[in-house]
């Protein structure tokens, strides 16, 4: 308690210095708290758009061979249908979950309230999570749905505002081409600013088994079981061989992966026999991974991340600088208030103690405080409205946990040096020294 007592009495008697020494920790601290809220804003923001698409998912659509295979003639087109699906489901090793689509256009729909000319999607149950096709009226599409062809549909927020104004939909039976559907949920608004045929808020879902046999793809070089593309989602271990894969071939992976990554590779070695192609033509099917997107996203926040902790680290290390040269200032001028205390019996250990205390308790009190005023300002900018890809400015444990392993290295760091030179004074030449 004598030492605490001690510490803040020395503190207090030069408030102005003080004062300004706290300033640059504490300007380091909220640094680290505004610039690491920052990134970690955009990096949710962006996260949580790109999941407005789908959750790392792969869009596999007809494509065309650029390579000769089994005799056949470079540039035949390849077509996907129904047993394409399910191959994938039962032989690719990479991929969790897979799902048809067959997308219809121009489908008229009629409520007892209005009606429009929308878009819809047979799907199987996977195809929403995958998506993030999320309701906040009723429910999602069910495996009993498909298995009976049951014509219910899940309605985009948007193309419900068309049919029901601000009603109600769920339960209501719509009109599609004439045939009756029962409306089961309302899809929640999503903030979709890519898409690959349509925005969601906009489109109908139905049961795949029920738009095969009420909607099926229209052309003669089509058939019953044609879709419009597979929707896969790989596996979760997928991601890491993504990375290890672009740190492998570097800049030049990014160009190549979209056609060249395991996935691809895996999808085209799953259909390449049944279509008769070869497995390393690139453009037999047309593909489009959204987790190369993640990777790539990822990669450039961590890079503006670290970039943003070293610039706060500097800033509270030249913090840390102005403390040592205060300290240094602080011993000089009490050499003989030390030699004093040397006299009376204070040993090196004490006077140590005193001045390590004396930088702990500038450095440690001055990281809090510019802590709270980070976090204060983060919630004051929180209360603005956000623009598109920034969730606002979140702190995290892991931003609080740097702050103060930083601060308490850079306080002892600050305070040994000259700690131990105040302990070094010889007791009879510290009483002769005069400023």
């Amino acid at each position: 308690m004598e030492l605490i007592r001690q510490t803040w009495s020395n503190l207090a008697a030069n408030k102005l210095r003080t004062f300004l020494t706290m300033f640059g920790i504490m300007w380091g601290v909220i640094s680290i708290v505004l610039l690491s809220a920052v990134g970690e804003g955009f990096q949710r923001g962006n996260q949580h758009v790109l999941e407005e698409l789908g959750k790392n998912i792969v869009i596999i659509r007809n494509g065309r061979t650029a390579m000769q295979a089994g005799g056949a003639r470079a540039g035949r087109l390849v077509r996907l249908d129904i047993d394409d699906a399910r191959l994938l489901q039962e032989r690719s090793t990479l991929l969790a979950d897979v799902s048809p689509e067959l997308i219809r256009g121009g489908i008229r729909t009629k409520s007892a309230f209005n009606s429009s000319s929308l878009q819809l999607s047979g799907v199987w149950p996977a195809y929403q999570s995958m998506r993030t096709i999320e309701v906040d009226r009723g429910r999602l599409i069910s495996a009993a749905d498909c298995r009976e062809a049951r014509r219910v549909v899940v309605v985009g927020t948007e193309a419900s505002r068309q049919l029901f104004a601000e009603r109600d939909p769920v339960g209501t039976t719509v009109s599609m081409n004439g045939l009756p559907y029962t409306v089961i949920g309302r899809v929640r608004k999503k903030d979709q600013d890519s898409n690959y045929t349509g925005a969601d808020n906009e489109r109908l879902f139905i049961p795949y088994e029920a738009a095969r046999n009420d909607f099926p793809m229209p052309g003669e070089q089509n058939t019953a079981d044609s879709l419009s593309a597979i929707i896969a989602a790989p596996r979760p271990e997928v991601s890491k061989q993504l990375e290890a894969w672009l740190e492998r071939e570097g800049i030049g992976g990014f160009l190549g992966l979209e056609a060249q990554g395991p996935v691809e590779m895996d999808i085209r070695a799953t259909l390449a026999r049944r279509h008769g192609f070869d497995p390393r033509d690139p453009e037999a099917l047309s593909m489009w991974n959204t987790a190369i997107e993640a990777v790539m996203f990822g990669k450039m926040i961590g890079a503006m991340h670290t970039f943003f902790v070293w610039v706060s680290l500097i800033t509270l290390a030249l913090g840390g600088i102005g403390v040592m040269n205060i300290m240094l200032i602080a011993v000089k001028e009490r050499t003989r208030e030390i030699g004093v205390r040397k006299a009376v019996g204070a040993t090196s250990r004490d006077i140590q103690w005193q001045f390590l205390s004396e930088g702990l308790a500038l450095t440690l009190s001055s990281g809090a405080i510019g802590y709270l005023i980070g976090v204060g300002l983060c919630a004051l900018v929180n209360l603005a409205p956000m623009p598109e890809r920034f969730t606002g400015m979140i702190t995290t444990w892991q931003t609080t946990a740097v702050a103060v392993v930083v601060l308490t290295l850079i306080g002892v760091a600050a305070s040994t040096y000259p700690a131990r030179r105040a302990a070094a004074l010889p007791p009879i030449e510290a009483l002769r020294y005069e400023m």
